[in-house]
């Protein structure tokens, strides 16, 4: 067959076929590309050339034309690499590009042999040709040359956990460039391929232009906050300026509550792009309400700026005032989508679970940005919010990508975690361990110069019923309560009974709900106009209230100060604002009382400080680094995860995806009819029960879902929830089991003010 054409892929709409010399040249020239200055550049390259090398046998040309189904494709490729270039990386991302990262011990090499596949392929799959020879003799007479690279992505798996990022890079160079030639190809006509456009290009100089300007324009002239509370923020201002000029590495922002801190670390992020030629700013957000509010300050900042200049991708991205609009996308939301595929932008904002969980990911389409990670600088709000569980191997990889590719990373947040003291448990998993550099020295003197609270303590013993409190909230105009549970929330609206001017904010309520909510709190606040707000800790992180008063339910001293950062926050008061912290009067173990068992030891650590000492200064640093150390000490966060640190032991890409998980994964989204958008979740409903649903449809059906833990078989919660059904060439006729539907929008299943409530036997709703 020497003179036999060899195909990639099919046809496309034009009729032109994809020649596999062709793709195969293109991926491995791209792939080499995305690596940039890392050392093993080569090796990504090498991979691109050899990832399809089984489509030269004859069974996979054979399947192109219909005549043949179940072929293995990719192992004969990842063989070679292995075998005659030793390369481990390029053939694990090579295994991988199809079926996800496999397993890097000697066992799973092993299993690309052509002889074990021969007689037994685990997928049940046949290889195209299980001669070697034969398929790299027809790839040579098709011009390829496999070139033997000297540098290798890994040459020990000592440092497990940074060699294993490693091979998630090279294998995120190749299956970008894979799919953008494929995409390339389909997209074409008979003038040839059409490669998608690049992305707005990152100018941080521009960038930091138009920061100073809407500071001075902007925010500055608009400010009511007092004298000292503005010269706090300068100072702020000036040490991130300052700070940036250092080289890249991993550093912590630790800056008050209301001090502009998401501000000041874009100027942060800027100032170390233009120094060090830095190509993208990445920003990580714990949840979709700070997300949202950040998004909206950052557009404003990059008005002016090519279109995607700031990237959203999030689950509710893209979500335009009518959650219902037709499958149609416009062209500018098409193409954000297809940047947020690989993060081609210069300013992407995002999820923590988005970023760090495909920093730990198996899967080519989780994988496939990670290379834009390199020379960026990646902040993280709110980096409390890191699970102390997943801290270590967490650290290890951050800091692995900041040595290796010359990345920054920042942690900010107003209650600084002491990860520092688990540098020694870091060190096993990465070489450069944990030891980041404070981009405010003087921070302490933030704090106290930024003292706009007093916070009163209970008494050792002390309990308050919801009855007491609601009696106490009547007389007070402007109050936010914020709980541990949402049962606690709504036992107090329910004491509160008809008093005018509650309102209740929790995860029950979906995104849009929620939103609503947020904006009718802010305008009576600035109204100076009554308002209650019952909450659960989504108001917590980064949400921009400002209360005068501020009631917490006793839990976690980072808690307990980012609840007071929602009170007097722009320091307006002639007097302090009152934090008032309170135990309720629960019976039962700690179930009755906090959402999980690790933030009942936090809030059990606080309590031991507060016994000790009588009262906690949430404005003194020292004091955060006391509480984290006492939690660590007790918690022993390096050793509570067995199941993830046997796999990274064992190299075992899928069971680490398995197990690095932020959020609980067992759960469902429920679309509910709230009444302000019951015409569309009628017509979302209609759709799903004629059409199915898709991708589409859930994009557009994130803004009126609720997230609830998966009920048992036996809970009451399924004889009120329908399950959707996927659509499929037009037709719903698979079945799915994430996305559910309320059957009857007439029930009282989505309260106004409460949200979703389900029947219940059991809790199900997420706190």
């Amino acid at each position: 067959m020497k003179d036999a054409c060899f195909y990639a892929h099919s046809a496309n709409a034009a009729g032109e076929w994809h020649h596999l010399c062709e793709h195969l040249k293109s991926v491995g020239d791209q792939a080499r590309t995305f690596a940039g200055t890392a050392p093993w550049h080569d090796e990504a390259g090498l991979a691109g050339y050899q990832h399809d090398l089984g489509k030269y046998g004859d069974r996979f040309q054979a399947r192109l034309r219909g005549q043949d189904s179940g072929i293995d494709h990719w192992s004969m490729g990842a063989w070679l690499a292995l075998t005659q270039h030793q390369a481990i990386a390029a053939a694990l991302a090579i295994q991988g590009h199809h079926i996800g990262l496999q397993r890097g011990g000697r066992d799973g090499l092993m299993g690309l042999d052509p002889a074990r596949l021969a007689r037994q392929h685990p997928l049940g799959l046949a290889l195209s040709d299980p001669d070697l020879a034969r398929l790299v003799a027809r790839a040579r007479a098709d011009g390829l040359d496999f070139t033997p690279t000297a540098t290798k992505a890994v040459t020990s798996w000592e440092k497990a956990v940074a060699a294993m990022l490693d091979v998630r890079m090279l294998f995120s160079c190749l299956v970008d460039a894979d799919f953008l030639d494929t995409e390339a190809h389909f997209a074409g006509d008979t003038s040839g391929k059409y490669p998608r456009a690049p992305g707005p290009v990152l100018d941080a100089q521009a960038g930091l232009i138009a920061l100073d300007r809407y500071m001075s324009e902007g925010v500055r002239p608009g400010t009511q906050a007092r004298p000292e509370v503005r010269a706090a923020r300068e100072a702020l201002w000036l040490a991130c300026a300052q700070s940036a000029q250092a080289a890249t590495g991993c550093f912590t922002l630790t800056a008050p509550t209301g001090s502009g801190k998401t501000l000041a670390m874009l100027k942060f992020a800027l100032e170390q792009a233009r120094r060090h030629q830095l190509r993208r700013i990445v920003l990580a957000v714990p949840y979709l309400s700070i997300i949202e509010q950040t998004a909206q300050v950052y557009r404003a900042v990059f008005a002016g700026f090519p279109a995607h200049f700031v990237l959203e991708h999030h689950s509710l991205a893209g979500l335009g005032a009518e959650t219902a609009q037709a499958d149609a996308q416009p062209p500018q939301e098409r193409e954000r989508r297809l940047l947020a595929e690989n993060w081609d932008a210069p300013i992407v904002i995002t999820s923590n679970v988005q970023l760090l969980e495909s920093l730990f990911s198996n899967r080519p389409s989780a994988c496939r940005k990670l290379h834009n990670l390199m020379e960026a600088v990646i902040l993280f709000d709110e980096a409390q919010s890191l699970p102390a569980q997943l801290a270590v191997p967490t650290l290890a990889a951050l800091s692995h990508l900041s040595a290796a590719y010359r990345a920054s990373v920042v942690f900010a947040t107003a209650t600084q975690p002491a990860f520092d003291a688990l540098h020694p448990a870091v060190s096993q998993h990465a070489s450069p361990g944990w030891q980041p550099v404070e981009v405010v020295p003087d921070h302490p003197a933030l704090f106290a110069a930024l003292q706009r609270v007093t916070v009163t303590w209970p008494a050792p013993g002390e309990r308050r019923t919801w009855e007491d409190l609601a009696d106490e909230l009547r007389d007070i105009p402007q109050a936010l309560v914020v709980v541990n549970l949402k049962r606690h929330a709504q036992a107090l609206l329910e004491a509160l009974g008809d008093t005018p001017d509650c309102v209740h904010l929790s995860t029950n309520l979906c995104p849009i709900h929620r939103r609503a909510v947020l904006q009718g709190v802010r305008t009576r606040l600035v109204a100076g106009a009554p308002c209650r707000l019952v909450s659960t800790q989504c108001v917590e992180a980064g949400v921009d209230l400002d209360f005068p008063r501020v009631y917490r339910a006793f839990a976690p001293l980072e808690a307990i100060a980012q609840a007071a950062g929602r009170c007097n926050r722009e320091g307006r008061l002639r007097q302090p604002g009152e934090v008032l912290v309170f135990d309720p009067e629960e019976q039962g173990d700690w179930r009755r009382r906090y959402p999980t068992h690790a933030y009942f030891q936090a809030a059990e650590v606080t309590r031991r400080m507060l016994l000790e000492f009588g009262a906690i200064d949430i404005n003194d640093p020292a004091a955060f680094r006391d509480y984290y150390r006492q939690l660590y000490d007790l918690s022993q966060p390096a050793n509570q995860q067995p199941d993830l640190d046997r796999a990274i032991k064992e190299r075992d890409f899928a069971e680490i995806a398995r197990c690095y998980r932020l959020i609980e994964q067992d759960a469902i989204q429920v679309l509910v009819p709230w009444a302000e958008r019951l015409d569309d979740f009628e017509t979302l409903r209609a759709e799903a029960e004629t059409e199915g649903i898709n991708g589409a449809w859930m994009r557009r059906a994130q803004g009126l879902a609720v997230g609830i833990f998966r009920p048992r078989m036996d809970h009451p919660a399924w004889s009120i929830l329908i399950p959707a059904r996927l659509r499929r060439a037009g037709k719903g006729d698979r079945k799915q089991d994430e996305w559910f539907i309320i059957e009857d929008p007439r029930q009282e299943y989505y309260d106004e003010q409460l949200g979703l409530s389900l029947p219940q036997a059991e809790p199900v709703l997420i706190g």
